[in-house]
């Protein structure tokens, strides 16, 4: 609680007739209840000393009062309450699995940090199913492919497309042929040579082939030579050359030639031939979406001639994917599954707790889950404590304010904090809400986690401040003073006063457990008067200033 309030809530809570002076009354009679108590007795009279003239029931006895000047002095307004002392973050570890554990290579006060390994949890089984549902992934993602080829007619072979036979638009049956790709970039040529000759010859072999018609001559490289010898027509033995020549495009099966191999000529002439060629046919029926190459134009292997669509393709294709993307997240769970079988630090700290030991079980076969934790870990980087504060103290709080905090467990030392959040959501209990505001503790010492602690928030203060008894202040912020004070002349003649005093309506500012500043309406030469019943100082008054009032 605070010691003393806030100004504008004094000001609230003494001004007459207004909903401020509601919201007041609590604060004040909270801060002087001694006061309040000790004058049970002559609430009759002070109610008639306070009332207006106009409102004043006399009455009779007699009050005693005290007589001081008002001073200057420091005062400094300090919010005080106590809290428990927390971590600046607690995590109690949790297994999301159930297994015997392996490995568990820490002991209670070790320092860990975030991400290192505390214990490993039997994961066998995990394992296996990670496997499985990685081999399962593998199927769903060739029959996506092959879902993908099926829209598409390929081309085994690289080479030149020579024709297509089907036009976009056109419906194509499964085994219908649609298109020629020939791989014309080699030429073979294919000769007799003297068997005796050719048995010398060797694959990579230079060889001089020249063209028929126009004997022009390129060079090509043997390729292959057969292994028997055969009879010509001419009763010869020859054996077969195969020539391999580059093709630029000009060389036709169309053309023939001769060749000869360090200077052996062939025994006649050939026409070259395509070293490969294919005819593409439909692997499924639909029709021609688009023609994926132009006859005459080259095409790599595995190169798409022509797209295909169709209804069944489609689903076809739509349900392989969806297969492969369930199997991919298939595979995703069980690597998740899996890592929780290695258990690391959340955060880093301290363990204060270590409840699971290697070789024991951990997790639990229930739907909750494990009761209690493997082990906790508290970071304590710093400590903090939270302190509620009431509604008509809050405001009087601001991130940043300096803390004085003890302990009892800690005895004759006292610790620096800092305000370091004031929330802004309250909670409400019985009428009256209070707001938490967290203090950190950066040098904590011998300070513990779970400790009680009081902290003392310094408020505002105010130095060589004009002062005067806080039992000398009335409701309405009037003080009474002698009718030959200098400022009587400010007297408020509505007040009804005892016999040579007056009431002067003053400003106030800070307080604290036993004065209260006054910024305006008395100077140091005012002599005030208060009941002897309130509450002050003994040390500040003067003796021989005890007066008795009879009647009001």
């Amino acid at each position: 609680m605070f010691k003393k309030k806030q100004q504008g809530e004094k000001d609230a809570a003494l001004s007459p007739g207004t909903a401020a002076q509601k919201k007041g009354v609590k604060p004040f009679l909270k801060r002087n209840w001694k006061r309040i108590a000790a004058g049970a007795a002559v609430v009759a009279v002070a109610a008639v000393l306070f009332l207006p003239k106009n409102n004043a029931v006399p009455t009779a006895g007699s009050v005693n009062y005290v007589q001081t000047n008002p001073q200057r002095r420091d005062i400094t307004n300090v919010f005080s309450d106590s809290g428990t002392i927390m971590a600046a973050n607690t995590y109690e570890v949790r297994p999301l699995v159930r297994g015997t554990v392996l490995t568990a290579d820490f002991e209670e006060g070790d320092v860990v940090q975030a991400g290192d390994v505390l214990y490993t949890i039997d994961s066998s089984d995990a394992a296996n199913s990670v496997e499985r549902a990685q081999l399962s992934a593998n199927q769903a993602e060739r029959s996506y492919e092959d879902a993908v080829n099926a829209a598409y007619v390929r081309s085994d072979i690289g080479g030149t497309v020579v024709s297509v036979k089907v036009a976009p638009g056109d419906v194509v049956t499964a085994g219908q042929e649609v298109a020629t790709v020939r791989d014309d970039g080699t030429v073979l040529l294919t000769v007799d040579f003297p068997a005796a000759d050719a048995a010398a010859f060797g694959p990579g072999q230079a060889a001089l082939v020249t063209l028929d018609g126009t004997y022009e001559t390129v060079t090509g490289t043997i390729r292959s030579v057969s292994g028997a010898d055969t009879l010509s027509e001419g009763n010869m033995l020859v054996r077969q050359v195969t020539i391999a020549v580059p093709n630029a495009g000009a060389l036709t099966s169309a053309q023939a030639a001769t060749a000869s191999v360090n200077g052996v000529s062939a025994l006649g002439s050939a026409h070259f031939a395509y070293q490969k060629e294919q005819t593409l046919t439909a692997a499924a029926g639909g029709t021609v979406a688009a023609l994926c190459v132009q006859p005459g134009a080259r095409v790599a292997a595995g190169g798409q001639v022509v797209q295909l669509t169709s209804d069944s393709l489609t689903r076809q294709l739509e349900q392989a994917a969806d297969n492969l993307r369930s199997a991919q997240l298939s595979v995703e769970d069980a690597e998740n599954t899996l890592e929780n079988y290695t258990i690391t630090a959340p955060i880093s700290g301290t363990i204060i707790q270590k409840n699971v030991q290697a070789g024991e079980t951990a997790g639990s076969d229930s739907a909750s889950g494990s009761a209690t934790p493997m082990c906790i870990i508290h970071d304590l980087r710093y400590l903090e404590m939270t302190l509620n504060v009431d509604e008509l103290q809050i405001l009087s709080m601001q991130v940043g304010q300096d803390v004085r905090i003890t302990a009892d467990a800690v005895p004759d030392k006292t610790f620096e904090g800092v305000v370091t959040n004031v929330s802004s959501n309250g909670t409400t209990t019985a009428g009256t809400t209070t707001y938490p505001v967290t203090i950190r503790i950066d040098d904590y010492g011998e300070l513990l986690p779970g400790m009680n602690a009081t902290a003392e928030i310094e408020v505002e203060s105010a130095d060589n401040a004009l002062s005067i008894p806080n039992g000398a202040v009335i409701r309405g912020n009037y003080v009474l003073i002698t009718a030959d004070s200098p400022s009587a002349a400010g007297a408020d003649p509505a007040m009804t006063a005892p016999e040579g005093y007056v009431y002067v309506k003053v400003t106030t500012g800070v307080s604290d457990n036993d004065y209260i500043e006054v910024t305006s309406g008395l100077t140091e030469a005012d002599t005030v008067a208060y009941e002897a019943s309130a509450p002050f100082d003994f040390g500040y008054a003067q003796p021989g200033m005890t007066v008795t009032v009879a009647g009001g």
